[in-house]
């Protein structure tokens, strides 16, 4: 055909599936959003504790806006857990199982999304965060979002078990992952990661800084962070770090936001 051009592409004739090929897409990854800071509130150990618990980090979240820019992930709690229990009773697989967790974050979030509505914020559903948070920022002075990403029937089954392996904070990570966000911060109920369950153990310490890789090296039998977050840390591209922080605790968030050592910092 006249004028026709052949596009020279150094992936045209090669197998996405080869090694090699992979190995030399490696390249610089810029960052899309880079002064956005992630924060994932937790379900069971924020969201079902109520307005006590909630409100005050809320406030927090607010005194902060004019100084950062802010993301709010929500994660599923007790609701959650529950419908999960049934749902393994019932036989139901991994993806059905997620798909369902997902509706409890989902409604958690959505209330958040509510009580900062008068502050700018607005709710973004799961689906369309990538393509439309930039868009939000411009307008808007925040974000709302369900934390669990949206696998749901595809989410990827476990080594051991049925429970989903993705759940909030690994779909808080990656929001902040694919936009290269300056921090993502989870808050617990719990001021970090420790040696051991501070609950059972009295003698256990917590853990200021440390690898994701020598934390997954020592097999806790407990953990304040999904274990995928840790597989996903050792694969970081931008987000080089998560941070665990109290968020019963007055003042954290503020810390955490401006970089200052609290809680457990688990880097790449």
């Amino acid at each position: 055909m006249s004028g026709a051009r052949h596009l020279v592409s150094k992936l045209m004739r090669e197998s996405l599936m080869d090694r090699r090929v992979i190995a030399g897409t490696e390249a610089p990854v810029r960052a899309i959003l880079p002064d956005l800071n992630v924060i994932q509130i937790g379900g069971q150990s924020i969201i079902d504790r109520g307005q006590s618990a909630v409100m005050p980090l809320l406030d927090e979240t607010i005194a902060n806006q004019a100084e950062y820019t802010q993301v709010i992930g929500v994660g599923p709690g007790v609701r959650a857990r529950h419908i999960l229990s049934v749902g393994l009773d019932l036989g139901l697989p991994t993806g059905a199982l997620a798909t369902l967790a997902a509706k409890s974050a989902a409604q958690n979030a959505y209330m958040v999304s509510c009580l900062l509505a008068s502050h700018g914020f607005v709710y973004l559903e799961a689906p369309f965060i990538v393509q439309l948070l930039p868009a939000m920022l411009a307008a808007a002075r925040g974000a709302v979002f369900n934390g669990v990403p949206p696998y749901d029937l595809w989410e990827h089954p476990p080594a051991i078990g049925k429970i989903p392996p993705h759940g909030s904070d690994a779909g808080s990570y990656l929001v902040g992952e694919v936009f290269g966000a300056r921090s993502v911060i989870l808050i617990k109920d719990i001021d970090g990661v420790y040696t051991a369950d501070p609950k059972l153990d009295r003698g256990a310490s917590i853990i200021p800084e440390i690898k994701a890789a020598e934390l997954a090296a020592m097999r806790l039998k407990t953990l304040p962070v999904e274990p995928v977050v840790l597989e996903l840390l050792t694969r970081a591209k931008l987000v080089k770090s998560v941070r665990i922080i109290n968020g019963l605790v007055p003042g954290n968030l503020t810390k955490a936001l401006a970089g200052e050592p609290v809680g457990t910092l688990i880097r790449s």
